[in-house]
């Protein structure tokens, strides 16, 4: 996280002091510049013309988890001790807790196509008996498939072609 910061000085009213004309308050859509990254000229104002210095700070980013970390950290919040919680449950103990405090977005599954091989056409899809099959149409079959469904269904081998699908595929 960024430490900088910046300044701005507002009155009772909800004016601002505009620090390029230093010559008093206007509404905030009307000052030509309403902040300084300057507390000291921030402060100065406060005590030659009044009202109360606003500092800005940059948000966090928000921290990347899986699933997984992400339940971790859902749990945490109930806990009595979240941070024992967290270093409990996980390897990771700093991601973790700048998750905790800084919030989180969970990482998009990476899914893929995968051609049968020695074919130029035919993927396979997920079938509704729970097996997978071969087809050399892609319309409306369940071809997508996780990491885990690639272990599961034996399709993580050299042999296979992975092709990554990516945000406008989906």
């Amino acid at each position: 996280m960024s430490e900088e910061k910046l300044y701005a000085v507002k009155n009772d009213d909800g004016e601002y002091w505009d620090f390029a004309d230093r010559d008093g308050f206007f509404e905030l859509s009307f000052a030509y510049c309403p902040t300084t990254d300057n507390e000291e000229d921030a402060k100065d104002a406060v005590h030659d013309y009044g009202g109360h210095v606003v500092a800005f700070v940059e948000e966090p980013k928000k921290v990347v988890l899986n699933k997984e970390q992400a339940e971790i950290v859902d749990d945490a919040h109930g806990n009595e001790i979240p941070a024992s919680f967290i270093a409990s449950k996980s390897d990771d103990e700093e991601l973790m807790m700048n998750a905790y405090v800084n919030g989180y977005t969970v990482a998009k599954e990476k899914k893929y196509k995968v051609r049968v091989p020695e074919t130029q056409t035919s993927y396979y899809y997920k079938g509704s008996d729970g097996h997978v099959h071969a087809s050399d149409t892609s319309g409306g079959l369940d071809n997508e498939f996780s990491d885990y469904e690639l272990q599961q269904y034996g399709l993580d081998g050299e042999r296979f072609k992975k092709e990554e699908v990516t945000d406008d595929e989906q």
